[in-house]
């Protein structure tokens, strides 16, 4: 279909232009266009670029899943590419297809499964030092606490015995900036260029040796190959790497420093999930792909949280063809704007939205699995693969630590938001640490 202007079917929208970015502002903007004009919004931008602003949980559905050939990345994905690269989650077309389907093999259930002892090991280290914290009444600042560990995990998981040997082999961890500065800007992303030499050493010191290698992502990544036979360039598979260890860390990290958060603002809810985890987690012994599938309330304060807090609160798009979206076309180089946060507060999807639930997400909840209003990992071809990797994560660190620890805030506040690429506590979130052995049971 070819649409010209006089043909062409518009949402409604203001009749000045607006500006859009991935900041507070455009948070605000996007809140009051949908008060106004509803979940189908179109705005001229400053630059006169055509933009709609989706909330319809059907047509966001439709275009990121059965429409999803006819859209490209959209605005706001340069910064990310510095950043970045051209991994993943960057590249489009014939490249993002290629690669895909030579890292999808790394994220079966299979060799996620394989990690899970790290993922206990990591849990435990963690529990060791919260413990001399909470024996000596100090408090945590739980956001940074719960960066350290993201960090440390998925480097652990790419590196596997690497990590000790090449990247700590200074006594300090190289990536350590990546946690201990949310912002990224220029000066982090020279960090993380920095960052590739390390990494390369790592590769060529495989390469040299030549030997089996116990799984690790780097393996699998190392021996993906296309469906010609190639393996990726050696830039390639630094674009790649790099894309795993950021947004591998980046989603758990922030997802566990709002659960924690919200475990301490929610006696009830903590108490189902220490119930829960002292049945099924009792120990690292306990642990295994089994009991995590059976823990299903964790899951659910996991998706209530996410449903609260997605990692990523504005996805954007850019149509290459023309299309349409309810009753309304789509011209080619339309932007489209689809934010997760705002549709998962959206009271007639989810009523009393602002409320933390995960009753939600419960076997009586009013959404099936597959069609729920909800997509904090995206949808279709481009959702996360590593979804599966940061729930399993986050319900063994959860599972084990809630047993052994009661946290309680240092503030009553509400943190603020940080709404960069991610979305982040503006400031930490400071929690003091109780011992469950020192305290009268919650539950």
């Amino acid at each position: 279909m070819n649409l010209s202007k006089h043909e062409s079917r518009e949402p409604p929208g203001p009749d000045e232009p607006v500006a859009l970015g991935v900041d507070p502002e455009t948070l605000a903007c996007l809140q009051a266009l949908q008060a106004e004009f509803g979940n189908v919004v179109s705005v001229d931008k400053p630059n006169g670029r055509k933009a709609y602003f989706i909330n319809d949980a059907d047509e966001v559905r439709k275009l990121l899943v059965k429409h999803h050939s006819r859209y490209k990345k959209g605005p706001g994905f340069e910064r990310v590419k510095m950043l970045l690269g051209n991994g993943l989650i960057v590249s489009d077309g014939e490249t993002w297809r290629r690669s895909r389907r030579m890292i999808q093999p790394a994220f079966t259930r299979q060799n996620i499964h394989r990690l899970i002892g790290l993922m206990v090991e990591c849990a435990e280290e963690r529990a060791s030092m919260w413990e001399k914290v909470a024996a000596a009444g100090e408090t945590l600042d739980i956001t940074q606490e719960m960066s350290d560990f993201a960090l440390e995990l998925i480097l652990r998981c790419i590196f596997g015995a690497d990590y000790e040997t090449h990247i700590l082999h200074a006594g300090e961890n190289p990536f350590a900036f990546l946690s201990k500065d949310s912002e990224r800007d220029l000066r982090i992303v020279l960090q993380v260029r920095e960052s590739r030499n390390l990494i390369m050493s790592v590769i060529n010191d495989r390469r040299a040796r030549n030997t089996e290698e116990e799984f690790d992502f780097l393996s699998m990544y190392m021996s993906a190959t296309d469906k010609a036979g190639e393996g990726f360039s050696d830039d390639e598979l630094l674009d790649e790497l790099v894309t795993l260890i950021v947004a591998g860390y980046e989603t758990s990290a922030g997802t566990l420093n709002w659960a924690w958060y919200l475990a301490a603002r929610n006696q009830d809810a903590e108490a189902k999930l220490l119930a829960e985890a002292r049945k099924l987690l009792q120990d690292a012994a306990t642990i295994s792909q089994e009991t995590l599938a059976e823990a299903v309330y964790g899951q659910q304060f996991l998706e209530e949280t996410l449903r609260l807090y997605p990692p990523v609160w504005l996805f954007s798009r850019r149509a290459i063809e023309d299309d349409a979206l309810q009753d309304y076309d789509v011209a080619e180089g339309t932007d489209i704007y689809l934010s997760p946060y705002i549709l998962h507060r959206t009271e007639e999807y989810w009523p009393n939205p602002d409320h933390f639930d995960p009753d939600r997400f419960g076997p009586d909840c009013p959404h099936k699995k597959g069609d729920r209003p909800y997509f904090p990992f995206s949808l279709g071809p481009r959702r996360c693969l590593g979804e599966y990797f940061s729930f399993l994560e986050m319900k063994v660190h959860l599972g084990l630590l809630i047993q052994r620890f009661h946290m309680t805030l240092e503030s009553d506040q509400e943190p603020e938001l940080d709404l960069g690429i991610n979305l982040r506590t503006k400031n930490s979130i400071i929690v003091r640490p109780h011992l469950r052995a020192q305290e009268s049971e919650i539950a």
